[in-house]
């Protein structure tokens, strides 16, 4: 296992604005009472290993070491942070060894994302980490986009009524991946997809669109504008929604990175004539919620004392809200905003708490819609 250390210059900062873009959905920011003045004597750790339960280079690794240096020059003392890359398993090994591992005197963190949520969630044999069993310091979301093949409709309305008609793929990685909401949302709508699986990124799902091998697909937002809107700009594709943001209340509005775009809630309403209900819409939501409002997570062992967890948030609130860390995020974060304090633990709190009967409905589910089991 070898640490790979995090370098605090805005030198390297430049260079990751060249890494593969991240997209953060916007909340409000929300800290706890205590919050509101930082411990001035607190005992902060000279060096944190900040686990990345995923490969060097990958989405989180390229979030992970964006924020580091900005973490590290805004906490008293301004420790070390060393990231230690432990992939496997889709970040689940690694999130084992947090959780068997972890110290609760501040100088461990956990980066965790969907891929971590997700297997949780859904009650994998293979994890052996529990949510309760830590606290968020800082969230940073995604938004997202369904798109469609022009051939199907020169505008989003024609576009689904050809989809309400006819069958259609999608190229998924995985029918329990991030495209698990999106699934689920179109299954609602009342479209009928066969789900190609298999695909080793979104990005090679997007090329499966781009070949007329698939006639929708979805991208996260930094994706989207970066490889999507040209499409859309050529005539190649249709939006179809987005998938919106959560707001403080735990409200879908729409997304601020795509204020023309419906939400998915907009148009199962234009299509159905009500709002989206039942089990289907609760399971929607919460993966929604879990993979994309809180897709990448800074989490440390809930006995971490309560003044080290204020300490990180603090330095995060500091330096989120400068001129030069809004500058250097533009291109990395869109237009969001990181959540920060006990608004993330209400959020992470309600996403997570999939109750047995909804999860027992999406076993059923998947088995009779993708044949795929979880």
């Amino acid at each position: 296992m070898t640490l790979h250390r995090t370098t605090t210059s805005r030198t390297s900062l430049g260079r990751l604005k060249k890494a593969a873009a991240l997209g953060l959905a916007v909340a409000g920011l929300g800290l706890t009472a205590t919050a509101s003045v930082q411990a001035q004597n607190v005992d902060v750790p000279g060096t944190i290993k900040w686990t990345i339960p995923f490969g060097v280079g990958g989405g989180t690794d390229v979030w992970a070491r964006f924020f580091a240096p900005w973490l590290s020059e805004h906490t008293p003392g301004q420790p070390t942070i060393m990231i230690d890359n432990v992939p496997g398993g889709g970040s689940i090994n690694g999130s084992n060894l947090f959780a068997m591992r972890a110290k609760s005197d501040g100088s461990d963190w956990l980066g965790a994302s969907a891929s971590t949520q997700y297997p949780a969630m859904l009650g994998d044999k293979r994890v052996r980490y529990d949510y309760s069993a830590w606290t968020p310091i800082l969230a940073t979301p995604t938004g997202g986009v369904v798109y469609a093949q022009a051939s199907l409709g020169e505008d989003s309305e024609s576009a689904l009524a050809s989809l309400l008609e006819q069958p259609v793929k999608l190229a998924v990685q995985s029918h329990t991946g991030l495209e698990l909401p999106i699934l689920i949302a179109l299954d609602m709508l009342g479209v009928e997809v066969q789900a190609v699986s298999g695909m080793q990124s979104r990005g090679e799902g997007r090329l499966a669109f781009e070949r007329g091998e698939a006639d929708i697909d979805f991208q996260t937002t930094s994706a989207y504008l970066s490889s999507v809107a040209p499409l859309v700009e050529s005539g190649r594709a249709v939006p179809l929604f987005s998938l919106g943001v959560l707001n403080d209340e735990g409200e879908i509005e729409r997304d601020p990175a795509f204020p023309d775009l419906p939400t998915f809630g907009e148009v199962y309403e234009a299509v159905h004539g009500e709002a989206p209900s039942g089990t289907a819409n609760d399971a929607y939501e919460k993966f929604f919620a879990s993979g994309f409002t809180l897709q990448k997570l800074i989490m440390v062992p809930k006995d971490t004392p309560e003044a080290l967890v204020e300490t990180y948030r603090e330095a995060a609130l500091e330096f989120i809200d400068t001129e030069e860390f809004k500058q250097e995020a533009d291109a990395q974060l869109g237009p969001y905003t990181p959540i920060v304090g006990d608004i993330v633990r209400q959020h992470l709190e309600d996403a997570m708490s999939l109750d047995d009967a909804t999860r027992e409905w999406l076993v059923d589910w998947l088995s009779s819609k993708h044949g795929a089991s979880i």
